[in-house]
């Protein structure tokens, strides 16, 4: 019997919800069978940014946004389930991330919002989230969860790999036959890229890594930026806007001034160096390395990583089955089953949680 599932993912890019329709077979193999994309209008994505530091009635303002990010996730659910001609009946549940705001494992906490009761009553579909609190509740980071999702669907038995999702945030999961999976955010991946283009030149992101191959990436700005501390702790470690802002960004480039091309050259090569060191830290016996996420798609970036992994045979997910755009939302949609089976959603090697757990909550249709 097939179990049909949605995913929904909207990350720290910021651009908008991808959803994913995935369908589970009774052995639990899984196959996509179609996504849709909603995106941010710019007024979403800048309330969302508002929302990171520290700022005036935020209950509010967080209240009001949840409420209006459930209006954005159920039109994905709508479009996705118009474009296959299916009911909400159809779907077994809808596995949401919602929006981190705040991501704070030191402090016991982790913020994703979304109107996720909204969402339920808006699809007519029972709807699962919050998979993170639970692991931080169990001592973990909360983050980053796919690499359970990647063990389950990449692994293979005689030859170790590496998984390189490159969101907002870059992450890598390290898959070896006879090993724990290990699994960390290596930095910042699209996220300051996007930020700083957007800045300078009114552009959603860099097609390509075409602007910052106009410059050239500038070693005191680079060697300031990876002495963050952030890069040389220990694992288990997760990170996000709450660090890598462009609050960040400016403070060094204070001390290190840098025209605008070369600081996006210079914040490419901060994507790729971070990945490679973590990459020879963390998974030194790997020779397949996949790509994911939205930084798949910049050429100039996975260039850098070629020439920074020359050992390694990059490719991407789609070379496994699975396109690089769908890997996370149909993350969330295998989260959502693993709750309903009742089956732990976190790895404790790759969060530190003192050990399996089931993640998230359900808000019934």
């Amino acid at each position: 019997m097939t179990e049909r599932f949605i995913g929904l993912m909207s990350g720290t890019s910021l651009d908008g919800v991808d959803a994913v329709l995935a369908a589970f077979d009774s052995t639990g193999q899984l196959t996509v069978e179609a996504d849709f994309f909603v995106p941010y209008p710019s007024e979403i994505r800048d309330e969302v940014l508002a929302l990171q530091p520290l700022g005036h009635n935020e209950l509010d303002r967080s209240a009001r946004l949840a409420v209006s990010l459930a209006g954005y996730y159920a039109r994905a659910v709508n479009g996705l389930l118009l474009a296959e001609g299916l009911l909400p009946a159809d779907i077994r549940a809808i596995g949401c991330h919602g929006q981190t705001i705040r991501h704070a494992p030191h402090a016991g906490y982790t913020l994703q919002i979304g109107d996720l009761a909204l969402l339920a009553e808006l699809s007519g579909i029972d709807v699962a989230g919050d998979f993170r609190s639970r692991d931080i509740a169990a001592g973990g980071q909360g983050a980053p969860l796919v690499p359970a999702f990647h063990q389950n669907l990449f692994s293979h038995a005689c030859t170790a790999r590496a998984i390189v999702n490159i969101g907002g945030i870059s992450n890598l999961t390290r898959l070896a036959p006879g090993q724990d999976v290990v699994g960390f955010d290596c930095g910042p991946g699209n996220m300051l890229m996007d930020a700083w283009i957007r800045r300078h030149l009114g552009q959603p992101y860099d097609k390509d890594g075409a602007w910052a191959v106009q410059g050239h990436s500038n070693p005191l700005l680079l060697g300031a930026m990876l002495a963050e501390p952030y890069f040389s702790a220990p694992i288990p470690k997760s990170t996000g806007r709450d660090l890598f802002d462009l609050a960040w960004l400016e403070a060094l480039l204070g001390a290190y001034p840098a025209s605008a091309v070369d600081v996006q050259a210079t914040l490419l090569e901060l994507t790729a160096v971070s990945i490679a060191n973590a990459t020879l830290s963390y998974a030194p016996t790997v020779r397949e390395l996949y790509l994911c996420g939205g930084g798949a798609f910049n050429l100039a970036l996975r260039q850098r990583l070629a020439a920074l992994l020359p050992q390694l045979h990059i490719k991407d997910t789609s070379a496994l089955g699975l396109p690089v755009h769908q890997v996370e939302a149909a993350a969330f949609a295998w989260l959502a089953r693993q709750l309903l089976l009742r089956q732990s959603g976190n790895l404790p090697s790759v969060t530190g949680a003192y050990g399996a757990r089931v993640l998230g909550a359900l808000y019934p249709r």
